[in-house]
């Protein structure tokens, strides 16, 4: 396997700044319409550039239905899901060829198949794995088949005897990517790291619901 460090989605104006000192004297703003927007705001893919862009509400809902695969910009979504039937043990994780705990997943509409990147100290680093193999590993699974394309991923991290599996926004992908590279130290991201990317998942676990709750009324 090899894998370059490459720069998967030209980040939202603002989307990792919080990660970084000092804070910015001006608000972000929307960048279709200039309004000023929240910390906590949604963001848009622009799908042919793989970029994000910060949205206020309104500009979000114009593009909150867009047909997959359609129109310039797509809503990401606000869904955390995890199936507590997902399997994927030790020998299916090293056919993935992942060298760290942690990656994620999403499917390029464009190219109908899941682009593997994981965290690292330069940043999202895509793995030049076969796509056939992840999609052996990932593709039949019923996070899978729900997953949005371009806006979603299955986010995955390696543990000692499971691995955990959550359906998830995307932005939130690249706000990991972002506090690794700020708290990693040494050759093997050092305690910080470890203990950020412990309290994310953390979070994540406490956003998540069961495969099919989504679907209940």
């Amino acid at each position: 396997m090899n894998g370059q460090p490459i720069a998967p989605a030209r980040p939202a104006a603002g989307a990792l700044r919080r990660f970084r000192a000092p804070a910015p004297p001006q608000p972000e703003r929307c960048e279709l319409c200039g309004q000023a927007v929240p910390d906590r705001h949604r963001h848009l893919v622009e799908t042919e550039l793989r970029a994000l862009a910060c949205a206020c509400q309104a500009c979000a809902m114009l593009f909150d239905r867009a047909a997959p695969g359609g129109g310039r910009y797509r809503t990401v979504p606000d869904r955390y899901l995890v199936d507590p039937d997902h399997r994927i043990d030790d020998g299916a994780w090293e056919q993935l060829q992942i060298p760290v705990s942690t990656a994620f997943f999403f499917r390029n509409a464009a190219l109908e198949r899941l682009i593997a990147l994981y965290p690292s100290p330069a940043g999202a680093t895509e793995s030049e794995l076969d796509p056939q193999t992840w999609e052996a590993v990932l593709g039949t699974s019923p996070l899978a088949a729900r997953l949005e394309p371009d806006v979603e991923a299955l986010l995955l991290r390696r543990e000692p005897g499971r691995t955990e599996c959550f359906l998830v926004p995307i932005d939130i992908c690249y706000e990991l990517v972002g506090r690794m590279r700020l708290h990693w130290q040494g050759f093997d991201g050092g305690a910080e790291a470890r203990a950020d990317l412990a309290a994310f998942f953390d979070r994540v676990a406490a956003r998540a619901r069961t495969t099919g709750e989504d679907e209940l009324p």
